[in-house]
């Protein structure tokens, strides 16, 4: 299962945003009809809607799941100043279940890189003990998020699992 790390760790995913973690866990992150691989490539058109993320499991246990969504190259790749850009947190997801399920702490906000290929990484952590994280305060502000930071707050440990994608500002095209 190392292997399927490794596109994080090229990615800089692991580093920039999450230490080395063992998969544990399978998700899925879909745009419509678009599966997220680690590395694709997304249009902010394409992503402006929540995406339908489903943990795969049988829903026979009562762990219950953090999702995490960051932008790590806010407001630009060369100058990360203010990495990380939060996008999204949802908390107590049940196992075998869509995000839906959970509580949405932060609410989505779809990409809009002003300039430069972005990172678009979606975390996903373990609630300890089938504990619920309804109380769970919301960050203050979007930027300057620390994704490890919040994990270690909330006694989330480390991921389970992790799937990044790229995108970059799309041109618009002005008719005379």
């Amino acid at each position: 299962m190392a292997r399927s790390l490794d596109p994080l760790v090229v990615g800089r995913v692991i580093g920039d945003v999450v230490d080395m973690f063992n998969l544990v866990t399978e998700f899925t992150v879909r745009y419509g009809n678009k599966h997220v691989a680690n590395g694709c490539d997304i249009k902010p058109s394409a992503s402006a809607s929540k995406p339908r993320v489903q943990i795969l499991a049988p829903p026979l246990s009562s762990n219950l799941y953090t999702l995490v969504m960051v932008d790590p190259d806010a407001p630009s790749p060369s100058e990360p100043k203010y990495r990380e850009w939060l996008h999204w947190i949802v908390v107590d997801i049940p196992e075998g279940s869509d995000a839906t399920q959970g509580k949405e702490l932060v609410p989505y906000r779809g990409p809009q890189p002003p300039t430069g290929i972005h990172r678009y990484v979606f975390v996903l952590f373990k609630q300890k003990n089938g504990a619920v994280m309804a109380g769970t305060r919301p960050p203050d502000a979007r930027n300057n998020f620390r994704t490890r930071l919040f994990a270690a707050e909330n006694d989330l440990g480390l991921p389970v699992a992790a799937v990044y994608f790229n995108s970059q500002k799309e041109i618009s095209v002005r008719k005379r």
